[in-house]
């Protein structure tokens, strides 16, 4: 059995009829979260910050990074923002992220050897290690990521953007950026 068919077979068992009332697009509780993707965090985050299905706007990419000060992070704030009600963002990188030890030699010998051709690597703008977005302290990533959304001219000033660090072992926050 392949993984989309244990993934399938386990839909049709979760989906029952009348189980999952439906729920209104914008966020109960007018907050956006833009954190990592790392396992470790999949149902603890949320939880430990009183989060549930339907209160809060999620978006997730590898090391909660902002390569692209104009790209889908800020595009998916902004939509937050003006078209869902989002009052506040959260900015939640964690300790032991992985993307704090990238090597990015070993990463782009990786990709060469599954395929990936080395001119491609080599045209990515930024570098490899800047554009997958490998950093060496998280709170310094968090607080260099919360300063590009606050500047951005496309988030209203009124907004507040704050910076937090989570351990993925047990569940506390620390404030790095207060955003009011």
């Amino acid at each position: 059995m392949t993984l989309l068919d244990k993934v399938l077979d386990h839909n049709k068992k979760f989906v029952r009829p009348g189980a999952f009332p439906p729920l209104p697009k914008d966020p109960k509780k007018q907050l956006a979260i833009f954190t990592c993707m790392d396992t470790r965090l999949v149902d603890f985050l949320e939880p430990a910050m009183g989060i549930k299905r339907g209160d809060a706007k999620v978006i997730k990419n590898a090391g909660n990074t902002l390569v692209d000060p104009n790209g889908g992070v800020i595009r998916s704030l902004v939509a937050a923002v003006f078209l869902l009600g989002v009052e506040e963002i959260f900015v939640i990188g964690h300790k032991d992220c992985g993307m704090g030890s990238v090597d990015v030699e070993q990463l782009k010998a990786k990709m060469v050897e599954r395929g990936i051709d080395p001119a491609a690597i080599e045209g990515l703008d930024p570098d490899l290690g800047q554009w997958v977005g490998a950093f060496s302290c998280p709170e310094e990533n968090v607080e260099r990521v919360t300063g590009i959304i606050r500047n951005s001219p496309l988030i209203p000033k009124d907004v507040p953007v704050h910076g937090l660090i989570f351990c993925p072992n047990d569940g506390h926050l620390e404030v790095v950026v207060p955003g009011y």
